[in-house]
């Protein structure tokens, strides 16, 4: 609710302190990879040090409290480092939470307690940035006081952070040990692995660009964009669910259907109609939801306790590197060719998928 209250408004923010549009596109691309990128730091030294509570904690105090902190700045360059500051923060706290994850869905099902950690952060991404715009239509474009509001799911967070560290001070406690031997790197089921996903990132298409294609061509009205972003975050947030579910019980092939499936929505989006093209966000929610959900619970099954935060840092930052890279080349590709975009698009899910097989078929 707190960090994508504020992604809601952040850029109008910025521009309303007189940044310009090139500032706040920087702002954006740098945020995420910064975001991104440091997580295979921050992962690595959870596990070097073993202080998974501290680095946990530290990272949402930067991450939620740099928000509310917005309602104080009153210039842009100020406001710019604030956003940063919660993208490190987010990139500080994830690996180790990923671990956190992976030590307590074990008795519950990976794919399930992922899968419900995707729904409940979808939930709170549309209750925060809804909270936000109830504040500045009745407060007459307020943003100092949205900004302050998000102080409340921020306090209640961390609160809730702090009293699960009273009651599991050693969470790694909540997963049943197996004998396996130790190895020095990981094992090469999670480099195979890690090539599909870095495909998957490449070649998925950010929101941003889906949303200028909607504004450029007149397929919808600027009203209506939000509420077909709407509709992928619903399918996002149920599709984690039954996705997690199924998991548990078929394993990576879900994936792989999962990546066949979403593969069909970059047609569908910059080609089709309205009524497609709503149909082909939903498929990109749906593969959203896979992509946050399943895709971290099969790390978890592949390596052990305590190399995990260095997998999940290892993983996020590749995931964040190639999802940027991607999203980069396609916005250059969508003004040479928006045929040229498509395909690049649906062939990286498809090597994505030949991977998966791969990996399938050669499971032991």
């Amino acid at each position: 609710m707190t960090y994508e209250g504020a992604r809601g408004i952040n850029g109008p923010f910025l521009l309303k302190l007189g940044a310009s549009g090139t500032t706040v596109g920087i702002v954006a691309g740098l945020g995420e990879l910064i975001g991104y990128g440091l997580r295979f730091f921050s992962g690595y030294l959870a596990d070097k040090t073993k202080k998974y509570w501290t680095i946990l904690i530290s990272g949402y105090l930067l991450n939620l409290f740099s928000v509310p902190l917005l309602a104080l700045a009153g210039y842009w360059q100020i406001a710019v480092l604030l956003i940063i500051a919660e993208r490190v923060g987010k990139a500080l706290r994830t690996p180790a939470r990923d671990a956190f994850l992976s030590f307590g869905t074990q008795k519950i099902g990976r794919g399930w307690g992922y899968g419900l950690h995707e729904a409940m952060d979808q939930i709170g991404a549309t209750v925060g940035p809804l909270l936000v715009s109830s504040v500045l239509f009745f407060k007459n474009q307020n943003y100092a006081l949205a900004y302050g509001f998000l102080l409340i799911p921020a306090t209640i967070a961390i609160s809730v952070l702090l009293f699960s560290r009273y009651l599991y001070p050693r969470p790694g406690d909540l997963e049943i040990k197996t004998t396996k031997p130790v190895t020095k790197g990981f094992p090469e089921r999670y480099w195979l692995y890690l090539l599909a996903v870095i495909f998957i990132a490449a070649g998925f298409t950010d929101f941003p660009l889906i949303a200028f294609h909607f504004k450029s061509k007149s397929l919808v009205s600027d009203a209506t964009i939000p509420l077909f972003y709407a509709a992928a975050m619903a399918a996002d947030a149920l599709s984690a669910l039954i996705f997690g579910k199924l998991f548990d019980r078929i394993g990576l092939k879900m994936l792989l259907i999962a990546v066949l499936v979403s593969s069909l929505f970059a047609p569908m989006v910059f080609l089709g109609g309205k009524s497609v093209a709503l149909t082909g966000m939903i498929i990109w929610g749906i593969g959203m939801g896979a992509q946050e959900s399943i895709m971290r619970a099969e790390i978890a099954g592949i390596v052990p306790p305590e190399k995990r935060g260095t997998a999940f840092g290892t993983f996020n930052a590749a995931y964040g590197i190639f999802w940027f890279a991607g999203s980069a080349f396609m916005g250059i590709l969508y003004d040479l060719s928006l045929y040229g975009l498509i395909i690049f698009s649906v062939f990286t899910q498809l090597v994505a998928a030949a991977f998966l097989l791969y990996i399938i078929r050669n499971r032991n």
